[in-house]
């Protein structure tokens, strides 16, 4: 994690010497951008989090509004997707002797634990113009707040065990939601092209949440404790801007 970390402060470090060679398309002063993303990141979990899931990935749609003095006004939603779970003792109430659950014919079931999830969130930012005369880019640095839930999600081939079918399955998939706070610290470029643009960053979630099940089966009580999860990561997004860019101002002599 402290290798990620590193190269993500390294990519963002490097970004506007990397853009310097293409400062022949830039602008001297900056535009209101009106843009769409799709974003993928990589994740480690924390807190709470961190004792029921490994890591994860999230993709997702987001759009962002920057205005001509470099605000930027951001909304995402990103879908949490990961198959390493730490909490795998859940359905031990269904497991026989041999360490199986028995399907309806009678057979060993084959089942599965997948997390899946989703958090969206509205952030404030600024964008800093850093190297060159691209007042479009530069160190973007945003915070806000939002929703997250996240569950254990439980499959089993051919649905054939009846205690892991409909409503049955919820009292085993520990389904919690809350609130969140988020933040994120990058690059983000915007040159002339409409497909050159991108963000790369760290993002960073903290999420009040709590168990929204009425009773979990396996243990046959509710559980109503608060909990602080996190997750923390590297970000990266291609920008869609929709507006039309003002064109370079000339001079001739």
């Amino acid at each position: 994690m402290k290798r990620l970390f590193f190269l993500i402060i390294l990519i963002i470090a490097l970004m506007p010497v990397v853009m310097y060679a293409q400062s022949d398309t830039t602008k001297a002063k900056a535009d209101a951008v009106w843009a769409v993303y799709p974003s993928f990141s990589y994740q480690f979990p924390g807190g709470d989090l961190a004792d029921r899931f490994g890591n994860s990935s999230t993709i997702g749609p987001g759009f962002f509004h920057k205005t001509a003095s470099n605000w930027v006004f951001n909304a995402d939603l990103n879908f949490i997707f990961g198959n390493h779970i730490r909490e795998d003792s859940i359905i031990q109430n269904l497991i026989n002797s041999d360490g199986f659950v028995i399907d309806d014919q009678g057979h060993y079931a084959e089942v599965t634990f997948f997390e899946r999830g989703f958090y969206s969130s509205f952030k404030v930012g600024k964008l800093i113009p850093v190297f060159g005369t691209n007042r479009n880019s530069g160190i973007l640095i945003m915070a806000g707040g939002g929703y997250m839930q996240h569950k254990i999600n439980i499959e089993v081939k051919n649905k054939a065990a009846s205690p892991l079918k409909g409503d049955y399955k919820k009292g085993y998939d520990r389904l919690t939601d809350g609130f969140i706070t988020s933040q994120f610290i990058g690059y983000m470029y915007l040159g002339k092209s409409r497909l050159a643009n991108f963000f790369v960053g760290a993002e960073f979630v903290q999420g009040w949440t709590k168990n929204r099940r009425s009773m979990d089966f396996d243990t046959m009580r509710r559980d109503d404790k608060k909990r602080f999860d996190l997750l923390s990561g590297f970000k990266v997004g291609w920008i869609i801007p929709f507006n039309s860019r003002e064109p370079e101002d000339f001079y001739y002599y």
